[in-house]
């Protein structure tokens, strides 16, 4: 078998589109079963690089099947981690930048892989060459707000989890707070999109960005126009609130909540919401800032209507926080 599937990989760098073609189908089809990809595996020093090739395919019954494969194999932790170290978080991002390829989605889920490495994390980040530092991220956020949430095909929404990863190392935090570069200004007005991936993506990379209340509270709240709709949306519950209570919001905040509305039902999202303003009230400045738009009286509201353990034990820890002020346990990234 080892020298049929060397053969078989010989046949990924044909000059006859029509041999290579058959060879990526095949190759394509072993990737989507465990025993397929344990088998690849083990022939990864070739197989990644031929890969790599065919994804700058002109034909897109050449580049997708090969793309497709790269996504299956970048599963395997231990050959994300070899596309790392071939040049692949870079050959996706080329990938991108070329919209006529027909493979973007796949470009990008091959990047929430890569991501969840730190090495991943860091080749996309682009930290050991100042010049070019960051400029991956000002695309990809770019991608990300310029493109239609409102389509059924929407080929950068999987962009969102991809910050998410990101904002978990600290130096990628920095870069979407940086206020000169105002990533995270563009990032979150997108919380108001119908995309349920694109809502999970901007909470997620919110919360994350957070963790860095402490040290950059003043730049996260330079964006109060957009954070606050964010985080208090969607653990405002299902009420419509009072004149009295929305006289005490911004426009942003009463403009919403007094009317009907949809309800924000994802718990994930919930929690990430409550852990992110949690964070942010550890602080005493963001304490203050919370009470400045009514949080407290909305956490309430939305703590009434609540019925999942987890959400409300997540509400109960920003109560206890509003009522002791007391510094606790921070949650992880």
């Amino acid at each position: 078998m080892a020298s049929e599937l060397d053969e078989l990989i010989g046949f990924l760098t044909s000059p006859s589109p029509q041999v290579k073609k058959a060879a990526i189908d095949i190759v394509r089809g072993l990737t989507g079963s465990e025993d397929g990809l344990s088998t690849l595996s083990h022939h990864s020093d070739t197989l990644l690089g031929s890969l790599s090739k065919l994804l700058g395919e002109k034909k897109q019954e050449i580049s997708e099947p090969a793309a497709e494969a790269l996504v299956n194999l970048s599963q395997n932790s231990e050959l994300a981690e070899k596309m790392v170290s071939i040049g692949m978080v870079n050959k996706a991002m080329e990938i991108l930048s070329k919209h006529d390829l027909g493979i973007t989605r796949l470009s990008v889920m091959l990047l929430v892989n890569l991501t969840q490495l730190a090495t991943g994390i860091i080749s996309l980040l682009q930290t050991g060459d100042e010049k070019v530092k960051g400029l991956n991220v000002v695309k990809l956020v770019r991608f990300f707000c310029r493109s239609s949430s409102e389509t059924k095909d929407d080929p950068f929404e999987h962009v969102g989890s991809i910050l998410v990863n990101i904002s978990r190392n600290e130096a990628g935090r920095k870069l979407l707070l940086d206020t000169e570069r105002g990533l995270l200004k563009q990032i979150l007005p997108l919380f108001g999109t119908i995309s349920p991936l694109r809502k999970r993506g901007v909470s997620g990379t919110l919360r994350n960005c957070c963790f860095e209340a402490e040290n950059q509270l003043n730049n996260l709240l330079l964006l109060s126009e957009f954070l606050w709709p964010a985080l208090l949306l969607p653990v405002a519950g299902n009420k419509v609130y009072s004149a009295e209570d929305t006289s005490k919001m911004p426009l942003e905040l009463s403009s919403v909540l007094s009317h009907e509305r949809e309800a924000i039902d994802d718990p994930d999202i919930k929690i990430q919401a409550a852990e992110s303003i949690y964070l942010i009230a550890l602080q005493e400045a963001g304490r203050r800032a919370l009470w400045s738009v009514n949080g407290p009286r909305i956490l309430q509201v939305g703590y009434e209507d609540e019925e999942d353990p987890k959400v409300m034990e997540a509400y109960e820890r920003i109560g206890a926080l509003l009522v002791h002020g007391d510094e606790a346990e921070q949650p992880s990234v």
